[in-house]
C-alpha cells in the first residue's frame, strides 16, 4: 500500500508565520530598554522604519531587480501611508495616555477593526472561534494593561492610539490585497520603502547621535532588520494564507513575548492580574489555532 504524505495545511502554516512574526515584534521593547540616552520612541520608530525598508528593498532586489513590476501603485501608497501613520499615531497615542493604556488601545482595538474591515472589504466570514479568541485576547491585553501600578488616561491619547490600531487593520486589508500572484518579499518591500520615506521628515533636526554608540547602532540594527524587516516578511507569507482577521488577532502574540522577555531578560516581575492576561491571550491564541476534526475516513498509509 501506499503511503501518503501527511502534508502540513496551508492555514496553519500561514499561523506559524504569523506567530513568529508577533514574537519577533515582541523583542522592541527589550531592544528599547537598551537603547542610550538621547534616543525617543518617536525617532526609534522612525529609525526602525527607515532601516527596514532599506533591507527589504536590498533583499528584494536581491531576489529579482525588477521586484516593483506589476504592483499598483494606489494599494501601495495607501499601504505605505497607514504603515508609516502606525508608528504616528502610537507613539504620539502613548505619550499622552501612557504605555499601559496606549497599548492595551492600540494594539487590542486592531483585530475589531480587520474584522470589520475583513468582513466589509474582503468579504471573510468571521468564525465563531474568532469571536471567541479575540475577545478572550482583548481581555488579555487589559488584565497587562491594568496591572500597571500607574494609568494615565487622556482622550486625545485614546484616540490616537485607536489611530493606530486602525492603521494597523487597513495596512493589513492593503497588503492582503497586494499579496495574490506577487512575492510576499517583493510586497513587503515597495511598502515599507514607500513608508520610509514618508516618515522621513520625522528624522529632521532631531538629535541621532546616540545612534553612533555602539548599544545604539545594534538596538536600530536589531529593531530594523529582526523585528520589522524578517518579521514583516513572515507576517506577509503568512498572511497570504490566512484571514485578515485571524493574522491582526494572532499578532496579539507580541504583548506576551513582550512580557516574558521584561520577567526573564529585564528581571521585571508580573503581577498575579498580569499573568491572568498572559494566560487570557494564550488561550486565545490556542482557540485560533484549533482545527476542526478530519471526517474523512479509509485513507490508505
Amino acid at each position: 500500500m501506499k503511503q501518503q504524505k501527511k502534508l502540513i495545511p496551508a492555514e496553519f502554516k500561514g499561523i506559524i508565520l504569523i506567530l513568529s512574526a508577533a514574537m519577533l515584534w515582541g523583542t522592541t521593547g527589550t531592544s528599547q530598554a537598551f537603547a542610550p540616552t538621547g534616543s525617543t520612541p518617536l525617532t526609534i520608530g522612525a529609525l526602525r522604519l527607515v532601516v527596514g525598508g532599506i533591507f527589504l528593498f536590498i533583499i528584494a532586489i536581491a531576489c529579482d531587480r525588477k521586484f516593483y513590476r506589476n504592483l499598483p501603485m494606489k494599494p501601495v501608497l495607501a499601504a505605505g501611508v497607514f504603515v508609516a501613520a502606525y508608528q504616528i499615531f502610537f507613539f504620539w497615542g502613548v505619550s499622552l495616555t501612557g504605555v499601559a493604556v496606549g497599548t492595551i488601545v492600540g494594539i487590542g482595538s486592531s483585530p475589531v477593526f480587520a474584522g470589520i474591515l475583513g468582513l466589509l472589504l474582503l468579504k471573510e466570514k468571521l468564525q465563531p472561534k474568532w469571536f471567541a479568541a479575540t475577545l478572550c485576547s482583548i481581555m488579555g491585553c487589559a488584565l497587562l494593561a491594568g496591572s500597571s501600578s500607574t494609568l494615565t488616561i487622556s482622550i486625545p491619547g485614546i484616540f490616537l492610539s485607536a489611530g493606530a490600531g486602525l492603521s494597523y487593520a487597513i495596512f493589513t486589508i492593503f497588503i492582503k490585497i497586494l499579496l495574490p500572484g506577487r512575492r510576499a518579499g517583493a510586497v513587503t518591500a515597495v511598502v515599507f520603502c514607500t513608508g520610509a520615506v514618508l516618515i522621513l521628515p520625522l528624522l529632521y533636526g532631531a538629535d541621532l547621535r546616540w545612534t553612533l554608540q555602539p548599544a545604539g547602532f545594534l538596538v536600530i540594527l536589531h529593531l530594523g532588520i529582526i523585528a520589522t524587516g524578517i518579521s514583516y516578511i513572515l507576517f506577509s507569507r503568512g498572511l497570504a494564507m490566512t484571514q485578515a482577521s485571524t493574522a491582526v488577532t494572532l499578532s496579539l502574540a507580541e504583548p506576551v513575548t513582550a512580557g516574558m522577555l521584561g520577567v526573564f531578560v529585564l528581571g521585571e516581575q508580573l503581577s498575579f492580574i498580569a499573568w491572568c492576561g498572559v494566560f487570557c491571550i494564550l488561550l486565545g491564541l490556542t482557540i485560533l489555532t484549533l482545527r476542526k476534526p478530519n471526517k474523512k475516513r479509509g485513507a490508505s498509509r
